[in-house]
Order: structure tokens, then C-alpha cells, then sequence
């Protein structure tokens, strides 16, 4: 229950400073998630995966992100380091899954927030969930 608090906190932060603010820009905003792979809410996932991709809506700051827990038993094993792809956009966590299990990841969170467009901006808190088959 504290996990939508805090989404419903941050989305009701997020909608204040759209309406607050009469000069949105693409760059004025921060990052958000725009596609995941898997993608959120799939249930049936290959536990053969072997990588979590996550694409934002800018570019990003190379060599930071914050792959954050729920807990520690919805938390994929971690098989060797993020990295983003030449694209600048999607950052890859190596992963080993296992079958019949739902993962939970946040990207960003309130407390950690690493994930960073070039300008330094911190990108929106997403989070992840998905089952294996």
C-alpha cells in the first residue's frame, strides 16, 4: 500500500507541475519510460531473457542508473553490468530469470534516481513488473 502512495504522490506532483507551468518543453520535462522488455504487466515471459531493456523518452547520461529493489525475492539475479546502447536511450540489465516467478523492478525511485538525462535531470520513477512462464 505504501508503494501507490507513492506513485499516486509523485503522478499528483508530476500533474501539479503541468499545470503550474504555462512553458513545457521536451527538454524542460524529465525522462520517462516509453517502452520496457519485457513489457510491463506481460505475464508469460521467456525465463531464457537474459536482458532487461529500458527505453526513455531522451537521451541519457552514460554510466548512471538506479535498477531498484521492491524486494528482494521479486528482484531478478543480475548476470554483469548495465550498459545503454548506442542509441543513448536504453539501458540494458543482464539478468538470469527463473520460471514461474514475478519480478518487480523499480527504475528510479523517491530515494534513488540515478537514471539521468544528459542535462541531469532525473528521470519519473517506473516500475516494472512482470511473470515468467
Amino acid at each position: 500500500m505504501k508503494y501507490l502512495a507513492a506513485v499516486v504522490g509523485l503522478v499528483g506532483g508530476l500533474v501539479g507541475v503541468a499545470v503550474g507551468a504555462d512553458d513545457i518543453t521536451l527538454e524542460s520535462v524529465p525522462p520517462v519510460v516509453v517502452k520496457t522488455v519485457p513489457e510491463a504487466g506481460a505475464a508469460g515471459v521467456d525465463p531464457k531473457l537474459t536482458e532487461i531493456k529500458v527505453t526513455f523518452s531522451k537521451d541519457m547520461e552514460d554510466g548512471t542508473w538506479s535498477w531498484v529493489t521492491l524486494s528482494k525475492e521479486s528482484f531478478p539475479k543480475v548476470n554483469g553490468k548495465p550498459k545503454y546502447l548506442a542509441d543513448k536511450r536504453t539501458c540494458v540489465l543482464p539478468v538470469k530469470l527463473e520460471s514461474g516467478k514475478t519480478y518487480a523492478i523499480w527504475v528510479n525511485s523517491e530515494r534513488a534516481n540515478n537514471f539521468k538525462d544528459t542535462d541531469g535531470q532525473s528521470a519519473a520513477p517506473y516500475l516494472l513488473v512482470f511473470k515468467t512462464k
